[in-house]
């Protein structure tokens, strides 16, 4: 609960979560559980409707999918939940940003990664002065 008063990196707090009741509609929810809101009346300085995100879990901007992203930047006119966007052949899932996390890459020779560094030989000479 105190988290809620206090801390607006673990969702939305207290008067978030009210403002939200009072003045908008829920639009949608993602895979991730991400809810997406617009704004009831047209109060935003260039006239359009505000929409926002309330993150589930930690707040983190890349937890927001391509197509819902679109709909928050105001480059789509409908949400994904009525018009989703159609998916190539190539596309991968989205996925979060995970540096920092334990599913964060880690190349070979990183020291977090559980390898060993390959030498290196041959492409170096160290300059020396004349």
């Amino acid at each position: 609960m105190l988290d809620k008063i206090f801390t607006w990196w673990n969702g939305a707090t207290i008067g978030t979560l009210f403002t939200i009741a009072k003045r908008a509609d829920l639009i949608g929810t993602d895979e991730l559980g991400n809810r997406y809101y617009e704004a009831r009346d047209r109060k935003s300085y260039d006239g359009r409707k505000r929409r926002w995100v309330v993150y589930n879990g930690y707040a983190e901007a890349s937890k927001v999918s391509p197509d819902w992203h679109g709909w928050l930047h105001y480059t789509f006119d409908e949400p994904p939940t009525q018009e989703p966007l159609p998916r190539r052949r190539w596309e991968k899932d989205h996925q979060p940003n995970l540096t920092g996390t334990p599913m964060a890459w880690r190349p070979q020779g990183s020291l977090a990664a559980e390898g060993v560094r390959p030498p290196a030989v041959g492409d170096y000479e160290s300059w020396k002065p004349e």
